[in-house]
């Protein structure tokens, strides 16, 4: 069920479709887009009164315990990530696509869901949990052969903790005892013997200086930019909404709560995305619709 909410007229479904509908959309997509999978987030309506601490990238690089305690918990996390599929959002998002609405969707996401749904063109702003890097010779490896790794150095870890509860956290982490963590044992990478880490984007990180200019690149092809599930808080998603202030062109919002862009939004309709979502792929893009030119 989707809420409308005040200024009269902005936030509906209508106005909404009205905004995109013959114009070129460039999604910016975030968490509310994956809670629906089953992954949780750092700062939606069920995480506002927790407070969480992601590891910052330079503890990583610099500390030992840093490492330890991140790869204990994201290897007891892992499952959640590895069997997630996209939801009615996700799939609307592909629809869109399909139908030459959506020109792309740049995601703060990195459970690769999107491609899984069938979108094409995804710039993971973020980088992705599908994949680890060495920081010393940047080998890349599979996080599935790296989780297998993990779990071989850590058998009677995971044993013992098959016996207690897990409790997810976003990203693929999960909440693990000190005593737990402490015990856990971290490869090296294979080909160096260097450091190895997620090939995502820590906080503290920055987002790689190539991958920024794709995302401008598409961003460039907008007409309208379409906010999906973000509340923008992070500068590294917020930076499209500024320069869409400032070159004119109309920004969209679906999202449940409020986002940093809720003052510039040309239209606003606040609900789940596997609802409303699904609803504008259906009015703008009938399935059975042949695929748009690009």
């Amino acid at each position: 069920m989707v809420a409308v909410s005040s200024p009269p007229g902005l936030n509906t479904l209508d106005a909404l479709l009205d905004l995109l509908r013959d114009r070129r959309v460039v999604v910016l997509a975030g968490a509310g887009c994956s809670t629906e999978s089953g992954i949780p987030d750092y700062r939606g309506p069920e995480n506002i009164q927790r407070t969480r601490t992601p590891v910052q990238y330079q503890e990583f690089v610099r500390s030992e315990a840093a490492r330890v305690r991140y790869w204990a918990r994201s290897t007891a996390g892992w499952a959640r990530i590895a069997s997630a599929r996209p939801n009615a959002a996700h799939h609307a998002l592909a629809q869109l696509e399909e139908g030459g609405i959506v020109r792309g969707i740049i995601t703060q996401n990195v459970d690769g869901l999107h491609q899984a749904a069938g979108s094409r063109r995804v710039v993971e702003l973020h980088g992705s949990l599908a994949s680890v890097r060495c920081l010393a010779c940047g080998r890349i490896t599979p996080r599935d052969e790296h989780q297998e790794r993990l779990r071989s150095l850590n058998a009677e870890w995971m044993d013992r903790l098959r016996d207690g509860g897990i409790e997810v956290a976003p990203d693929g982490d999960a909440e693990l005892p000190a005593s737990v963590v402490e015990s856990f044992r971290v490869p090296a990478c294979e080909a160096c013997g260097g450091v190895v880490k997620p090939d995502v984007v820590f906080f503290g990180e920055n987002v790689p200086a190539e991958r920024v200019q794709d995302a401008w690149s598409l961003f460039e092809e907008a007409d309208v930019l379409l906010v999906a599930g973000s509340s923008l808080t992070v500068y590294s998603g917020r930076r499209f909404i500024y320069r869409a202030d400032k070159e004119g062109v109309p920004i969209a919002i679906v999202n449940i709560g409020p986002t940093r862009a809720d003052d510039l939004a040309a239209a606003k309709v606040e609900g789940k995305l596997g609802s409303v979502l699904p609803g504008i792929a259906d009015a703008l893009v009938p399935r059975g619709r042949p695929r748009a030119s690009a």
